[in-house]
């Protein structure tokens, strides 16, 4: 998992709540177990039209918001299931940071395994950041995730809280098969005396 840095980035807007894992990525997409490819078919049924043409009237797909790297929704996003492939889509697609008021729990735990920040802001806080999008479309706004900061180019602060383990993982790019990498000389070793004490349980 590659490390979270803090970056600047245009902030694209989608102002849609409930957003489900199935328009994120849909079903019949999910034929692959490696976390590469998706990124091609995130909200697939709103970015294109029935030809496979772009959908002009999908906010994704304004010219302002290309390569957009963070990504401001509403409520409830990524409800739905639990499949882990809406945050490898998110990933691939490029974004790496969410700001919405609310999560589905199993969608928010997936997206710190993958690299992704979701950051959770009242709703004041998000209805200001989202007028700030609409006001001028394209506009870029400022994460650090050391102070927990949003800061937009209109100069506004906005603070959030986010587990300090998790905050730290996200900064390292540790998700659960790093972290316990991290002990893999513990690992060996306990595996290398069972091997004597237990020789059956390696046969």
């Amino acid at each position: 998992m590659k490390p979270y840095t803090n970056h600047t980035s245009t902030a694209a807007l989608m102002e849609r709540s409930n957003v489900d894992t199935d328009q994120i990525i849909p079903k019949q997409f999910l034929k692959k177990v490696e976390r590469s490819g998706f990124g091609v078919h995130l909200f697939h049924d709103w970015r294109f039209n029935a030809d496979g043409s772009d959908n002009a009237d999908f906010e994704l797909n304004k010219d302002a918001f290309k390569d957009a790297r963070i990504l401001v929704a509403g409520d409830n996003f990524g409800c739905g299931s639990s499949r882990e492939h809406a945050p490898w889509a998110i990933e691939d697609y490029g974004f790496n940071t969410i700001i919405s008021t609310s999560y589905a729990d199993i969608f928010y735990n997936n997206c710190f395994k993958n690299g992704i920040l979701p950051i959770v802001v009242t709703r004041q806080e998000l209805d200001q950041l989202m007028q700030e999008i609409r006001d001028n479309e394209g506009v870029k706004f400022s994460i650090d995730l050391s102070a927990k900061t949003i800061t937009t180019a209109a100069g506004t602060v906005v603070k959030f809280d986010i587990d300090e383990f998790r905050k730290q993982n996200l900064l390292s790019g540790l998700d659960d098969i790093g972290m316990t990498l991290k002990h893999v000389d513990k690992i060996d070793s306990f595996e290398a005396r069972q091997q004597q004490t237990h020789p059956w349980l390696w046969k």
